[in-house]
């Protein structure tokens, strides 16, 4: 399948929003090898401190890249950049810290559902666009016990996320309003088609010497001292980023692909994490000591067959992508330990 998909990207000429992000950093790579032209959009194109690393990309691989200033929130921010895009890949959105928010509505929701509804006005603009696809998240698939219950206890394709509040999971609020809200204006033309990816926590190195997504904060977490004394009692869908990559770019050249994707490995613990970093980083952290989970916590499973099936992905083992990240964040002097 790969060299199938890889011809249909090749000279393909694709917008990829948020290009400076994390995943996309990832999936612009893949593009660039696969020798799609990549037109990508940025807040600053001339800071060339957070573009280095995808110049250096396209220096060696066959595809091509260019660069466009666009704002989430400036309505027709991204018609230059689409024009003559056959494919748009909506990786914008922003994932912070929580501790680093103080108006939810503004850092989340805003950026997340204005955004998405400029990019996809553009999208109606722009009549070369013959497909989106939207990265979502399984926080939109669900939020909470209450809608677990109402699937069974497995997450999917078909569920969604009706409990979180601006209020209550802010994040998983905006990923879900922002989603609801392009199906809502993909299913309301025929030109063109959307489809979503909806990764579990996303983890692995990225591509920048300074990395900065929330993803990085959550794993320093884990051996800086932060959770010393208990971790947060959850379990969740993790995902090496460059199988996100991969999930983006094989839904947009697979012709078949449709609808909403989980992209997972499967299910852990935060605990599960640090164990994982205690076995294979020794003394380099303080990490928890007690990693073990209440009792009676609910169990639940993450139900990736469509990915796999659809889309023929297989993913990599989580152990390595914390590693890599952890190592990563030692390396750019981001861990005190």
């Amino acid at each position: 399948m790969t060299s199938s998909i890889d011809e249909r990207a090749r000279q393909a000429i694709v917008l990829v929003t948020g290009g400076t992000g994390y995943v996309a950093g990832s999936l612009i790579e893949r593009l660039l090898q696969a020798g799609a032209n990549v037109q990508a959009a940025v807040r600053n194109p001339s800071d060339t401190a957070k573009i280095d690393h995808l110049l250096k990309i396209a220096a060696r691989e066959p595809g091509t890249i260019t660069f466009f200033k666009s704002n989430l929130l400036d309505p027709g921010s991204y018609d230059e950049a689409m024009q003559g895009c056959d494919i748009v890949f909506h990786t914008a959105s922003p994932f912070l810290d929580m501790s680093k928010i103080s108006d939810p509505q503004k850092d989340f929701v805003e950026p997340a559902l204005q955004g998405t509804l400029n990019v996809l006005e553009s999208v109606n603009c722009t009549p070369s666009v013959t497909r989106v696809v939207l990265t979502s998240s399984a926080a939109a698939m669900a939020g909470g016990p209450a809608d677990l219950e109402k699937t069974g206890g497995v997450v999917g394709e078909k569920s969604w996320n009706t409990v979180s509040s601006l209020e209550n999971g802010p994040y998983l609020y905006s990923k879900t309003v922002a989603e609801r809200a392009a199906w809502k204006i993909a299913e309301a033309q025929d030109r063109w088609q959307l489809v979503s990816i909806n990764p579990g926590t996303v983890l692995g190195p990225g591509l920048r010497s300074d990395p900065t997504s929330a993803s990085f904060d959550r794993v320093r977490s884990l051996g800086d001292g932060t959770f010393r004394n208990g971790l947060p009692p959850v379990r969740f869908g993790m995902v090496d980023v460059r199988d996100v990559a991969e999930a983006h770019f094989r839904a947009a050249f697979v012709p078949e692909a449709h609808g909403r994707y989980l992209v997972a490995e499967k299910v852990y613990s935060f605990g599960d994490l640090a164990e994982m970093l205690k076995a294979r980083m020794g003394d380099r952290g303080m990490f928890p000591i007690d990693t073990a989970l209440p009792e009676g916590l609910p169990h639940y499973a993450w139900d990736t067959s469509k990915s796999r099936k659809e889309l023929g992905l297989s993913y990599r083992p989580v152990e390595a992508a914390v590693v890599a990240m952890y190592q990563q964040l030692l390396d750019a002097g981001q861990l005190t330990i």
